[in-house]
């Protein structure tokens, strides 16, 4: 006779507080991101989205329904995707497999100093601060690790698997004469 699920088995239908909450900040990050207050999530969706429910899904305090989610995803001109934690144990989903996938990313600082708008600032005061944390103050050229892909994509709002190819298109990437 097969086993009836109980709570603790995979596949049951309880709701995993660690997970809502997880899913909470991704959501919160993300408005944060686009620089909206719940308020304004309320009036940009002409009310779908109370402030209120916003604010229990960012908390975790209420599970947002798949359906819910794409629209919200949409409001926010994000993949839906995105919405969601990533899942630790999947390498496709690990910052370093992702960014492993191209060269290895060298910064061009000179040619950042040059450019312009809210990401330009964004991105100078990261590299200012990865600097000051290594000791690194040569001015010229940073060596983006790794760990800090995932910063950069969400400052020029780009998928990591996208990074490289944005920071090509800036100009910012550090080509060495061979």
């Amino acid at each position: 006779m097969p086993k009836k699920p109980t709570l603790g088995d995979e596949g049951s239908d309880r709701e995993d507080p660690a997970y809502n909450r997880q899913v909470g900040d991704r959501l919160r990050a993300i408005r944060r991101q686009k620089k909206l207050s719940l308020q304004e999530v309320e009036s940009l969706s002409s009310g779908e989205f109370k402030a209120s429910v916003v604010g229990a899904y960012e908390r975790g305090e209420r599970t947002i329904s798949l359906p819910r989610l794409h629209r919200l995803a949409a409001l926010y001109a994000v993949p839906a995707g995105h919405m969601l934690p990533l899942d630790e144990s999947s390498p496709e989903h690990d910052p370093d497999h992702i960014a492993s996938k191209p060269r290895k990313i060298v910064i061009d600082l000179v040619r950042l100093s040059q450019l312009n708008g809210p990401a330009q600032k964004m991105l100078t005061r990261f590299l200012t601060m990865i600097q000051v944390q290594r000791g690194d103050f040569n001015g010229k050229v940073l060596t983006v690790r790794a760990h800090d892909i995932r910063a950069i994509a969400a400052m020029l709002d780009v998928p990591l698997e996208d990074v490289h190819q944005r920071l090509a298109d800036l100009g910012l990437l550090y080509h060495t004469s061979k």
